[in-house]
């Protein structure tokens, strides 16, 4: 199954969560939105995208072209795994906002999306990247829990793997 991993990073916590997850998925490519083409993610089957949380709960910058580009494509036979950085202790209501942004674009073009991760051990008030109690994907703090992500992006990765059937 040929994966990219696709970030969108401005301080660069995404770009360095991404070349983690990199690491710990042996094939996959990993690249910065800024400079994709459709091309560039037609090739691949399973899309890993990365988000951080901006502003008043908004998707990274560089998401906001790329997003365009993404929903215009076909990508019905594709499927979407997503990861967003934020911040708990500062923006307690808004913890990776970005990540759920950009999970309900994907919803609404019908598209498949794997990876949901559970809210147990954040510490975070309110968050539009949780459905049904679970985080639309793998949440990370890497302001105020840097010493968790190896495990979570291990654990998320083998739930993936497990939910794609790869072994």
């Amino acid at each position: 199954m040929k994966t990219a991993i696709f970030y969108g990073s401005s301080l660069g916590n995404t770009h360095f969560v991404a070349e983690k997850i990199q690491k710990q998925w042996p094939g996959a490519d990993c690249k910065s939105v800024i400079d994709l083409r459709s091309d560039d993610i037609l090739k691949y089957d399973l899309i890993i995208l990365g988000t951080s949380t901006w502003g008043v709960g908004n998707l990274q910058d560089d998401f906001e072209l790329f997003v365009d580009l993404l929903l215009s494509l076909d990508l019905k036979d594709k499927t979407f795994a997503l990861f967003g950085c934020g911040d708990q202790q500062t923006y307690p209501d808004t913890f990776c906002n970005g990540m759920g942004k950009l999970y309900f674009l994907l919803k609404e073009k019908g598209w498949n999306i794997i990876g949901d991760w559970s809210t147990e051990g954040y510490d975070f008030s309110e968050s539009e990247a949780v459905v049904d109690d679970h985080f639309v994907g793998l949440a990370l703090d890497e302001d105020n829990e840097p010493d968790m992500s190896d495990y979570r992006i291990g654990k998320w990765i083998e739930q993936l793997q497990t939910q794609l059937a790869i072994k």
